[in-house]
């Protein structure tokens, strides 16, 4: 077992027979690149149904067979413990907090025989599958593991132990998700770019008050089975439709991971979903554009954070360039003519905030 030399934080939030213990990984990057395949990084105990545990989590997974894959176990730590049953979850959590359903998964009625032994999951979750659905952020994520230990009854048979009820996480996303491949009961068809994407007017009626106008007000698309979207890629809409239906991107749809394809792309879905007034969505690429300001896009990501009111990316943007050297830069970029012509009073606000008496000249002469 590998030593512990990452950051690793955690906290107990109940102590009963059941408790959830909150495994949060930071340096989530450097634990991927410097352990290898079997080598975990293992939490501090605690303590669960009058035991001892412990989360072991594998960044480049448990087995050969699954390096491209994220392990969790859960261990039994007690010297002298035997036959524990457990009921125990793991759960990705998202930004808020809460259990990913789509990422979490239960083992019912593990039996660990002795310290040491263990159960989980060699394949818990891709580890490009995490990365894709932005769940870690500024290098870190977390795993909740939430442990029920099965309470024997000791006037019976070993064997015999108590009844246990186990509500697992929500799995609506899921089913919504499986509404959206299917497209049981579809009664709108719109045409994008020449392609078209049938979907439900409740769902989309329900997650937009823009959506809700368009197909239950009193405009035209109310009485017509068929919506013409203009000014928008066909694989956009098909993006903020997967969101509509999932509340996250598509899995194949990276969107941030650095390269300017995926930044384009949120430019583009931030658009969309300011368009259609999707707030969620507008910050999810908000913040993906925050996280990727550099001299090639900033002029195209100031331009669109004035354009669609994105105060945050404003200011990220605005930082970048209080360096004199990254506005040069910015100026010999592709984006940086639209910005002058679209925008030109955040170019003042840009001069009059930071940039030197000789760059101004520069900048304003141009």
């Amino acid at each position: 077992m590998a030593e512990l030399r990452y950051n690793i934080s955690a906290a107990v939030v109940a102590e009963t027979e059941g408790s959830s213990y909150v495994f949060k990984v930071d340096g989530y990057s450097s634990a991927k690149w410097k352990l290898r395949n079997g080598e975990p990084l293992v939490s501090k105990l605690f303590s669960v149904g009058g035991y001892d545990w412990a989360v072991e989590y594998y960044p480049n997974g448990g087995r050969y067979e699954y390096s491209d894959y994220i392990s969790v176990y859960l261990v039994l730590h007690s010297d002298s413990a035997k036959d524990v049953n457990a009921i125990f979850t793991f759960s990705v959590l998202d930004r808020n907090g809460h259990p990913v359903s789509k990422y979490s998964r239960t083992i019912i009625g593990h039996t660990f025989s002795k310290k040491g032994s263990s159960g989980g999951y060699h394949d818990f979750i891709d580890r490009g599958d995490l990365e894709r659905a932005l769940y870690v952020r500024d290098d870190n994520f977390s795993i909740r593991c939430d442990v029920s230990v099965v309470v024997k009854d000791n006037d019976q048979q070993k064997c015999n132990q108590s009844v246990v009820v186990v509500v697992p996480p929500s799995d609506l996303l899921r089913h919504l998700e499986g509404l959206l491949k299917n497209m049981d009961g579809a009664d709108v068809i719109f045409r994008v770019s020449g392609e078209e994407f049938s979907a439900h007017r409740a769902v989309l009626a329900a997650r937009s008050t823009v959506f809700k106008a368009e197909l239950f007000g009193a405009m035209k698309e109310k009485e017509c089975g068929l919506v013409e979207v203009c000014d928008m890629e066909a694989d956009i809409f098909k993006s903020l439709l997967h969101y509509l239906y999932t509340d996250s991107l598509p899995d194949d749809r990276t969107c941030g991971d650095g390269t300017i394809g995926d930044v384009v792309m949120a430019g583009h879905l931030l658009v969309a979903a300011d368009r259609y007034n999707i707030e969620r969505l507008k910050l999810i690429c908000e913040d993906i554009l925050c996280r990727h300001v550099d001299s090639k896009m900033v002029a195209t990501s100031l331009a669109l954070a004035e354009q669609h009111s994105c105060y945050g990316l404003k200011e990220a943007c605005l930082q970048f360039l209080a360096s004199p050297s990254n506005v040069e830069a910015m100026m010999a970029s592709d984006g940086y003519e639209h910005l002058k012509s679209s925008c030109p009073s955040v170019l003042k606000e840009l001069v009059a905030r930071f940039l030197p008496a000789q760059l101004k000249a520069v900048l304003m002469s141009i």
